[in-house]
């Protein structure tokens, strides 16, 4: 029976899986992803999944048997005007609650993502508790019980007093037995994502969903390939400053931008926390692409040049289209590098433009695709 349920549970989790990939891209651009943001699942709304379930009724009466006259029409009669009943038939919407494991190897899948291959020399350990083997002494709550009847049984035994038609098996102190462990220490594959975002009064709402969106997909990402992951994240105009998650997506200021800031507060931020020898470094810019100057401009490319993309994995520059913003920056980007400073692996610097939530998805395949 319960191999049975498990096959039945294996079955609806495939439906679940085939109708997530197949509604991928709405999931993406639409935000269909509810609560429960920070945890190990979220909630993903379905349509018509129907849930097997019994429904019981009145079986007193048969058909024809109520009150009434022939003709006349069953139940309360229907309203008029906006207080109509509809006549369409309704959708079922269930529920499911996917790990974000699962979600993210379904983003792998429909996106031919590779795995990551980590870089450093992840000297950073972790360190645990393993339960190998069984001790004469210990905690009550680390008794081995069956260890225990099991010494008392060959003790009864040996001293003959072990009756087969009364098998009564009383432990004394000797016979217990606790279980022990050693610490175990295991290498760790550690990744910091800095999230720098654009907060000028170019950057709106809109724009600032666009981000949330993406950069939740690419957190998720991140996450199932490294055992450890830490999120930064600044927020820019004319200067630059470190904030929390909540204020990084809902601060918003009316003043200039200058990019520059933001690189160079990241800079400082990765010289002084994050070893790139221990550490897999993963920057994330978002910006409409407006910027103050063009010597600022250049700015920001010697800082990407000389003291960012050598600490990285990778660089991801996201530019979000906004009516108020001059959008050159990304020009900028790909005129002073135009081989993205490629290396064995490929380019580390990254670029990718999204226009709409129609264009979250490839611009993932485009982060992701060279496997950094």
């Amino acid at each position: 029976m319960i191999n049975k349920i498990e096959q039945d549970h294996q079955r609806f989790r495939q439906i679940v899986r085939g109708k997530i990939r197949r509604d991928l891209k709405k999931f993406l651009s639409r935000g269909e992803i509810m609560g429960k943001e920070g945890g190990r699942y979220v909630s993903i709304p379905l349509h018509d999944i129907d849930i097997p379930n019994f429904r019981y009724g009145d079986n007193s009466t048969g058909v024809g048997m109520g009150e009434g006259e022939e003709g006349q029409g069953a139940g309360k009669p229907g309203g008029a005007g906006e207080n109509a009943g509809g006549e369409q038939e309704g959708r079922h919407v269930t529920e499911v609650d996917v790990s974000l494991e699962e979600l993210a190897d379904i983003l792998a899948e429909e996106l031919q993502l590779p795995r990551i291959k980590p870089r450093g020399e992840h000297r950073i350990t972790t360190v645990r508790d393993k339960y190998s083997g069984i001790r004469p002494i210990g905690p009550a709550s680390l008794r081995h019980f069956k260890r225990s009847y099991k010494e008392a049984l060959k003790r009864q035994v040996a001293m003959g007093d072990y009756d087969p038609d009364d098998p009564v098996i009383i432990p004394i102190k000797e016979d217990l037995r606790y279980r022990s462990w050693t610490q175990v220490k295991k290498p760790q594959s550690n990744a910091v994502i800095v999230y720098m975002m654009d907060v000028s009064g170019s950057m709106g709402a809109e724009q600032k969903e666009l981000v949330r969106l993406q950069a939740f997909w690419i957190d998720t990402w991140l996450r199932r390939n490294y055992e450890g992951v830490e999120s930064r994240y600044i927020v820019h105009d004319v200067r630059a400053a470190e904030v929390d998650r909540q204020t990084f997506f809902t601060l918003r200021e009316d003043g200039g931008t200058r990019i520059s800031s933001a690189y160079q507060c990241c800079r400082e931020l990765l010289e002084a926390s994050y070893d790139p020898s221990d550490w897999n470094v993963y920057l994330f810019h978002f910006s409409d692409g407006d910027n103050s100057s063009e010597s600022d401009n250049r700015l920001c490319c010697t800082i990407i040049d000389e003291h960012l993309l050598g600490r990285c994995n990778l660089f991801g520059y996201v530019q979000v289209a906004s009516a108020y913003g001059s959008g050159n920056f990304l020009s900028v980007l790909r005129e002073a590098f135009p081989d993205g400073r490629r290396d064995e692996e490929g380019e580390k610097l990254i670029l990718s433009k999204v226009n709409g939530r129609d264009d979250i998805l490839e611009s993932l395949r485009t982060l992701f695709k060279a496997g950094r």
